[in-house]
């Protein structure tokens, strides 16, 4: 559940524009846009929420049931 929450989270930011691609002959860079990350994995969590309402409900359940049993 972990990973795809990660990758969910690198998904959006990636979507957003939060990494720059930078390269000369003697080295590569990957600066990571910290603001740009932030603004992008936030709008795109908002997006998701308001796109399914019963989210909440789905992650958030406060029911559970349990079943004793006698042998």
């Amino acid at each position: 559940m972990i990973k795809y929450l990660l990758g969910a989270i690198l998904a959006l930011a990636v979507i957003g524009g939060a990494f720059k691609y930078e390269s000369n002959e003697a080295s590569w860079q990957l600066i990571i846009l910290k603001k740009e990350a932030l603004n992008s994995v936030t709008n795109g969590a908002i997006r998701i929420y308001k796109l399914f309402p019963d989210i909440k409900s789905l992650l958030f359940d406060d029911t559970a049931e349990i079943i004793l049993k006698e042998d």
